[in-house]
């Protein structure tokens, strides 16, 4: 009779984030790498695109002789770090990596945006914006604007977008805008960032009347439904072969991701 093929590992799932050097921050992500980890069996390794260590290349190297990777980017749109620099480092490694699509867009991010702005006191009549990073890569907009197309859906309400960096309207231009088309009415800036940094701290200075904290949040679990999406994105581009998770994991609604294969 003959012996059946073992069945492979299943890839390893990098949880790569962006990186920041404030403490709250690093705690807020890996709160959520670790609240993943829990509901997988597949093996969890964090690891950032800028900023901290470990990098990419590092994480990488880290894995057993043989073992595929997927690359699941913590970031809310796909940029420049998901299209250039995820791709390049994958592709430099003598293993089988595959990119998954960033977090966002996404309905259950919307859900978290919805409470945070309840959190944040949310008055009938006050005005939103939504509070985004910005990228030079227009599918990246683009994905901003379509999660304030969801938001404002869910919260009935318009929501406006402004960015911080890199993409126009600026962060205090939409600001701006939202108090002119709303006289009288307070301006609350729904922020849409992974976790508390650099980039949230000029979101809550930029002048609207009150800001949200970030999607996660050092002393807090991570929201569930930022584990779902995470474990998403995994299961939509990882090979079939895999040890079944702890809890079922999720179709995700398209399957896309890239696939480098250096063998």
């Amino acid at each position: 009779m003959p012996i059946p093929d073992p069945i492979p590992d299943p890839p390893a799932l990098l949880a790569i984030s962006h990186g920041t050097s404030l403490p709250t921050g690093q705690l807020a992500v890996s709160n959520l790498v670790d609240a993943v980890a829990r509901e997988t069996v597949v093996r969890v390794e964090p690891g950032c695109v800028d900023v901290q260590m470990p990098d990419v290349p590092a994480v990488l190297s880290s894995l057993d002789d043989g073992q595929d990777a997927v690359i699941v980017p913590l970031l809310l749109s796909a940029g420049f770090h998901v299209h250039v620099d995820l791709v390049n480092e994958a592709a430099a490694v003598d293993r089988d990596v595959t990119i998954a699509r960033a977090l966002g867009p996404d309905d259950r991010i919307v859900r978290v945006l919805a409470r945070r702005l309840g959190q944040a006191r949310l008055r009938r009549g006050d005005a939103v914006v939504l509070g985004c990073a910005g990228s030079t890569d227009a599918r990246a907009v683009e994905d901003c604007f379509e999660m304030a197309r969801r938001l404002s859906a869910m919260i009935h309400r318009q929501v406006e977008v402004g960015f911080i960096s890199a993409a126009r309207p600026r962060l205090p231009e939409a600001i701006a805008t939202a108090r002119k088309a709303n006289p009288g009415a307070r301006v609350v800036v729904s922020t849409y960032l992974l976790a508390p940094g650099y980039f949230n701290d000029l979101a809550h200075g930029m002048g609207a009347d009150a800001a949200t904290d970030p999607l996660l949040v050092a002393d807090h679990p991570a929201p569930p439904e930022l584990v779902s999406v995470v474990l998403d994105r995994y299961a939509e581009v990882a090979t079939t072969a895999v040890a079944p998770p702890r809890r079922p994991l999720r179709a995700g609604t398209s399957a896309s991701g890239t696939r480098t294969r250096t063998r």
